[in-house]
Formats: C-alpha cells, structure tokens, sequence
C-alpha cells in the first residue's frame, strides 16, 4: 500500500474515553481504556505512545527514527500501526 503524503499531516488524538498508556503494569506497554486493557507489542507501544492529539504521521516518524537511527524508513511500519489502532477505535483520526 503507498501512503498517501495528505495522510502525513493527520492528527491523531485517543478516543473520547481517553483510553491510558501504561507501561508498569505488565512491564509492558498496556492500552487502558473503559472495557479493559490490550497488552501492546514493543513497537505498537512506542508509536502509540507518541500520540497526543497534536503531533502529525510525519511528526511521530521523525521522532521515532530519531531515537531509532539504525532503523529503515519507519513511515509505512507506524502508518500501520496507526491504522491497526483506528479501526480498533484506540485512537481516531481528525
């Protein structure tokens, strides 16, 4: 799938319950939100963790490559990961 540049400059903000990220419970990143709680893989939790209702695609992937210099081009691995969570209703994109 090629992304789309527009989609670069989305926002993406939590949903209206304000689901938690919590990284002490499991010595894991946990997405909290009012139904339960989803154990987060590593990367999943550093993109998710990121978000803030402020910060654009491009944003989040520039700061992760930053922490991560080793790592390839990261846009289409946290785009995913965005996506994965949208649909989940995790996170919504205004």
């Amino acid at each position: 799938m090629l992304i789309n540049e527009s989609y670069c400059r989305e926002k993406f903000t939590g949903v209206a319950e304000r689901p938690g990220m919590n990284a002490y419970a499991q010595n894991a990143h946990v997405l909290l939100y009012p139904d339960g709680m989803v154990r987060l893989n590593e990367s999943a939790g550093a993109v998710l963790n990121e978000v803030d209702g402020q910060r654009s695609v491009e944003d989040i992937v520039e700061t992760l490559e930053k922490k991560l210099p080793e790592a390839r081009s990261l846009m289409t691995d946290v785009w995913y990961v965005l996506k994965a969570a949208e649909q989940k209703s995790w996170i919504e994109i205004r």
